[in-house]
């Protein structure tokens, strides 16, 4: 009976239905693979291939860029052919890529796995999005939110496991983890299996067939939402750089702000996110977010202005008010990406915020290294301002956007 209880109330934790718990473990399986090559890649490819940094740079930048294009493509052909069929196929085809990466001794060979890689990741991405909207049952703020959280947790585990083979820097160890993110790939495809084959929705008769092209508030949303993801690279690259370069705090709080914001994501993410379920929910939350952010950024440019210990208590408190922001900001995307998206077009239209996300992340380095950190306190200032505004903008168009929905006959 106890063992049963204790069972029960995992299995409510992780899912209220087979198809949700379904999609969490694989979703879990994939990002501890991610959280594996992700830690490891650049320096595998630099020091144990010997391919210069400006070249992997270069390739990933050329995979990137391709990529891009392959998004809403690959969703459209999830709406028509089946989102879980499209997604074990883009899986498939990762796991195989994933796995030639160990045979790579050139820089050409090394561009042409890694652009097929980011072709099917695209393709993947947009499926993905598809399938959440059709598993999320009854309460899908509720998954989302914990889809979320283990997607996080993932991440940290793979990190970790990451951690240990780097100290060992061995070719084998490298091997390892990239094998080891091949293998969650293929794992992931076969748990896609247990899922039911979920029908085809059809389209409204005579309605256009790209049908995200011609919505101006999702159109609008997906730039917002780019933008407002500038608030990623913030923690990982710009951070960073600023407390090495300009505080006095020990470089080591580097290792603890990144644990400490992945670990309030995951504590947080279901609290916070299984209550922003409607459009209007993720329009004020967006807000809220924006504002959030409009409290971290200074906080963290007040850090170079004061002593060693100060300066730390600045940083620590400015990524729990930045990681609550985050929360915020990810829940909101997922109740306007979702919301506003018609059940019969999931597919292209998350292709279109993958790529509008993708393109903003691209831009992130440049404009976060050269306008913030050169500009210095100045520059965070801005940075905060920049957020606020985007979040102000949350309410009304999540209004615009319900009044253009079609309504039910």
């Amino acid at each position: 009976m106890i063992k049963s209880g204790v069972a029960g109330r995992i299995g409510r934790m992780v899912g209220d239905s087979g198809p949700e718990r379904v999609l969490i473990a694989a979703s879990f399986v994939n990002r501890v693979g991610n959280g594996l090559f992700n830690a490891a890649s650049a320096l595998y490819f630099t020091l144990v291939v010997g391919l210069p940094a400006v070249q992997v740079g270069a390739a990933l930048t050329i995979a990137g860029v391709i990529g891009l294009c392959a998004g809403i493509p690959g969703g459209h052909l999830a709406d028509r052919r089946g989102a879980r069929l499209i997604m074990m196929l883009a899986l498939a085809v990762q796991a195989v890529s994933m796995a030639s990466l160990v045979l790579v001794e050139s820089w050409s060979a090394f561009t042409i796995i890694a652009t097929v890689d980011q072709i099917a990741a695209a393709v993947g991405g947009a499926a993905w999005g598809a399938l959440v909207a059709r598993v999320g049952g009854e309460r899908p703020a509720m998954f989302r939110a914990k889809l979320r959280t283990f997607v996080n947790l993932g991440v940290i585990l793979g990190t970790v496991g990451a951690g240990l083979a780097l100290a060992a820097d061995t070719r084998g160890a490298y091997v390892t983890l990239i094998l080891g993110n091949a293998a969650s790939f293929a794992v992931c495809s076969l748990l896609l299996l247990l899922l039911p084959r979920y029908p085809v929705l059809a389209a409204p008769p005579r309605q256009r067939r790209w049908l995200v092209l011609t919505d101006r508030p999702f159109l609008t949303f997906t730039a917002l939402y780019g933008a407002m993801g500038l608030q990623y690279p913030v923690v990982s690259l710009l951070l960073p750089i600023w407390i090495s370069e300009h505080t006095e705090t020990p470089r080591w709080t580097v290792a603890a702000l990144f644990g400490v914001n992945s670990a309030f994501c995951v504590l947080m993410q279901t609290r916070i996110g299984s209550r922003i379920e409607t459009p209007y929910d993720g329009g004020r939350a967006f807000r809220i977010a924006g504002l959030l952010f409009l409290v971290s950024c200074p906080l963290m440019a007040l850090a170079a202005h004061t002593p060693a210990w100060v300066a730390a208590t600045l940083v620590l408190a400015a990524i729990f008010v930045h990681s609550l922001a985050e929360v915020w900001e990810s829940s909101a995307c997922f109740a306007l990406g979702f919301g506003l998206a018609p059940d019969h077009a999931q597919g292209q239209y998350q292709g279109v915020l993958g790529l509008g996300f993708n393109a903003g992340q691209a831009l992130a380095p440049v404009i976060l290294t050269t306008v913030v950190l050169g500009l210095g306190t100045a520059g965070w200032l801005l940075l905060a301002a920049f957020f606020a505004l985007l979040g102000a903008a949350g309410p009304s168009l999540a209004r615009w956007g319900m009044r253009t929905r079609p309504q039910p006959a």
